[in-house]
């Protein structure tokens, strides 16, 4: 069942596609981290680890919803059967039917915005043959730098995302920090991919920070100098990560792959 958190009139519902084992060892997806550090980060993310010490991970989206309003999803999961990230993720995912269980029908979704563009992050953004976007009322947000990056490196990824999204005038590509709503704003973190983003949500002094790939487990938080190994550019990812949480002191993290959704954060 999802999960929600109420910040005044705003509900935020974390929506869990799927779950599954890490297709490496997680010493090779962080090789720098010490045993130390994996002791700490188990103790805080206990089901974010296996009794053989796999690596076991939840693929998430979040929806921001005011009221009754239009929804706002952040990521677009792992994708039905056929999705782009079958041949390593738990396809199919569940996103409908955790769509359903939280009262949100895909036409209620008014703005989708992608992270990044990697495949267990665009999985439903556009389903069948020939492809069509499953929200059909949505804007999709993406960076420039990530568009740019991913066309050039990623051919088949136009044609399968790119093309039905701008065929339906339902693209929208944007530059930088962007405000969304009064409480909504799109951070720039690059790194793990040339144009990430992080969404940024303020209501009173409460901070959500919806994280993306920003961190993807709980060992870059015990020590945010940690370098992931499916990070496009390390170094500059490690400062996305140390500028994002130091700049803007989030108090709460909303992460698609740790244990947990929510995870309280104290700057």
């Amino acid at each position: 069942m999802p999960l929600n958190r109420t910040l005044g009139s705003i509900t935020i519902t974390a929506l869990t596609d799927g779950e599954g084992a890490f297709f490496q060892p997680r010493a090779e997806a962080f090789p720098q981290a010490t045993a130390t550090q994996w002791l700490k980060a188990d103790r805080r993310d206990p089901d974010s680890v296996t009794a053989d010490g796999q690596w076991w991970l939840r693929f998430r989206s979040f929806a921001i919803r005011t009221g009754d309003g239009p929804v706002t999803l952040v990521d677009a999961g792992i994708g039905p059967a056929d999705a782009p990230a079958v041949s390593w993720a738990p396809v199919p995912g569940r996103l409908p039917a955790e769509l359903t269980a939280a009262g949100i029908d895909p036409a209620d979704v008014d703005t989708v915005v992608l992270t990044h563009l990697h495949s267990d992050h665009i999985g439903w953004a556009v389903t069948g043959t020939p492809g069509q976007p499953y929200f059909p009322n949505a804007s999709y947000l993406i960076q420039r730098d990530e568009l740019d990056a991913a066309e050039a490196l990623n051919p088949g990824l136009p044609a399968g995302l790119v093309a039905p999204l701008r065929a339906a005038g339902q693209l929208r590509v944007v530059d930088g920090e962007t405000t969304l709503t009064p409480a909504v704003r799109l951070l720039p973190t690059p790194g793990h991919t040339p144009g990430h983003q992080s969404v940024l949500l303020t209501i009173a002094d409460e901070r959500v920070l919806f994280t993306g790939d920003l961190l993807v487990h709980m060992v870059q938080l015990v020590d945010p100098d940690l370098a992931y190994a499916h990070e496009e550019d390390p170094d500059m990812a490690r400062h996305s990560r140390l500028t994002t949480l130091h700049t803007h002191s989030p108090t709460l993290l909303a992460t698609p792959h740790l244990g947990t959704p929510f995870l309280p954060h104290h700057p």
